[in-house]
């Protein structure tokens, strides 16, 4: 009996981490219930997610303004050349995409997106950001995920009060981060999940015990009996409810295994991140909003190849994305945005340094597709900001606004945002 209560209790402790990470928040009374009742039921609705990119992606490079004739002058070495142009030579990512739009290109790395933005599934939004100044990257992706700039005092995200605005009962997993840890933007939402992949949601086999579906099923069941035998009280609760969180999904997901580079995702993080994303939409779990991220993207060095490969991974995840949803992109939109764009002049290592104004994707069936929106600022010296950047001309907020309110009914602005007065970005999204 001792060394059956040893092997309960180190097992618990060695998978407590699973838990934690799985939950963040979800700690709370109730969730069990809902869980239980809700377990094997399909449910379906809209669904917003946002994809983070992290690290300041510069939107010049991404929707280049060939058309400026001063954006080649600035950039003689980084800017690309005009769609239909002949390469020079047989290195480097070659020239822009035409996207039907004059003076605009897309960057081509980004080729996978091509057919979304031709079936009016993908647009763009330029000079887009916060109008906050600053250009610290822990600064301004706190901004971003408190969507309240220049106030770091917010106590909830922005993502956490647009599922407070959410009509009716709350579902058994509907806000996840596909992150290692809860995102500020989900902080102050007590119902929220975060998990980086399906194994931090399988109950792993006891050391020294059987293996698969026995060993799991053995794991489980350890884990019922711990739980069963603990002690009342809120702590013994919520461990219960965070166990039950986690059987669900893992009965969700049973026999369940993502292999790096399948069904048109690449092998990097995004692609795996958008794919276990895509696969909690389609197993009707009750997903309401979605969270992801990637970094990598502050190229003071050598930009040109550095970007270009992570355009090609980031093109390739959001385009299987799409495919993999099929018909269920009616039902989602996904916003992928940065937390500020990149100076308009290379710098002396053939990067860019830290700006202003950058560019946002905008995904979803429900999207005015194929077309940039935003108003463009131009690039002479009295239109950059501070002589230096991409103006902005667009908040981000405009964008998120107008996307938490056609997928979850998120209407109320200033709840939403907190001192913004800024209007909502018209015809961005269908209601």
């Amino acid at each position: 009996m001792r060394r059956e209560r040893t092997l309960s209790r180190r097992f618990f402790l060695r998978s407590g981490a699973i838990v934690g990470a799985t939950l963040g928040a979800r700690l709370m009374p109730g969730f069990a219930r809902r869980a239980l009742a809700a377990d094997g039921a399909a449910t379906t609705g809209k669904v917003m997610a946002f994809l983070f990119l992290r690290g300041a992606l510069d939107g010049l490079e991404v929707v280049a303004p060939y058309g400026e004739p001063r954006f080649s002058e600035l950039r003689p070495t980084l800017s690309l050349a005009a769609p239909g142009a002949e390469r020079k030579s047989d290195t480097g990512p070659g020239a822009l995409l035409d996207l039907g739009i004059p003076g605009f290109g897309l960057h081509p790395s980004l080729e996978p997106l091509l057919p979304l933005w031709r079936e009016g599934t993908l647009a763009f939004v330029h000079a887009v950001g916060s109008p906050d100044a600053t250009r610290s990257h822990f600064d301004a992706q706190d901004f971003l995920e408190l969507g309240t700039p220049g106030v770091k005092a917010t106590r909830d995200g922005w993502m956490a009060r647009a599922m407070a605005q959410v009509r009716g009962a709350r579902t058994p997993v509907d806000a996840v981060a596909v992150s290692q840890r809860l995102p500020r933007s989900l902080q102050g939402d007590p119902e929220a999940l975060a998990f980086a992949n399906l194994d931090q949601l399988r109950m792993r086999p006891i050391a020294g015990g059987p293996r698969g579906v026995q060993g799991r099923t053995l794991a489980r069941q350890t884990f019922e009996a711990l739980y069963e035998t603990a002690p009342d009280g809120p702590v013994a609760a919520s461990a219960k409810e965070a166990f039950k969180a986690v059987a669900l999904l893992d009965r969700k997901f049973a026999g369940r295994t993502f292999r790096p580079g399948e069904d048109g995702y690449p092998p990097a993080p995004i692609g795996q991140s958008l794919r276990l994303l895509a696969a909690l939409i389609k197993s009707d779990v009750g997903l309401r909003v979605g969270f992801c991220e990637v970094s990598g993207w502050d190229t003071h060095v050598q930009q040109k190849g550095v970007l270009a490969r992570n355009l090609a991974d980031l093109g390739k995840a959001v385009a299987a994305f799409r495919a993999d949803l099929e018909q269920r992109i009616d039902d989602v939109v996904l916003v992928a945005a940065t937390e500020f764009g990149r100076t308009v002049r290379q710098n002396g290592t053939l990067g860019t340094d830290h700006g202003h104004g950058s560019v946002a994707f905008v995904l979803g069936g429900a999207v005015a597709g194929g077309k940039i929106h935003g108003r463009w600022p131009g690039l002479s010296d009295d239109q950059l900001f501070e002589g230096r950047d991409l103006a902005l001309t667009t908040d981000l907020r405009a964008v998120l606004a107008a996307v938490a309110r056609a997928q979850l009914g998120a209407g109320d602005v200033q709840r939403l945002f907190p001192g913004y007065s800024g209007p909502v970005l018209p015809a961005l999204v269908r209601v």
